[in-house]
């Protein structure tokens, strides 16, 4: 399993935007294979910070759901909420592998 991590720098004006930017990703990963855990917005301390969590069963099946994602009309509305709205400042991405008890 692999989990990326996501970590965006967005603009606080915009909040609502990047909550509808997220609903949309959380819909589009588990339509396309994945596993969504959530966005996670600012609450206290810093106000331009979120983060997103999302597993896939291989990496090989991430880059799967990468390629669906450059061709899906849902995909590409999702990216240019983005690019319209300028919600998204800059993100960073991780991949991690869990750990369960």
């Amino acid at each position: 399993m692999i989990t990326v991590h996501l970590r965006y720098e967005i603009d606080s004006a915009k909040l609502d935007d990047f909550t509808e930017y997220g609903r949309a990703w959380i819909r589009l990963v588990n339509k396309l294979g994945g596993t969504h855990h959530g966005y996670f917005m600012p609450s206290e301390g810093d106000s331009d910070e979120a983060f997103a969590l999302f597993s896939f069963p291989s990496l090989a099946e991430y880059e799967v759901y990468r390629n669906a994602s450059k061709v899906d009309p849902d995909c590409q509305k999702a990216f240019e909420l983005a690019r319209t709205t300028g919600c998204i400042r800059r993100y960073e991405r991780r991949f991690l592998a869990p750990v369960f008890a």
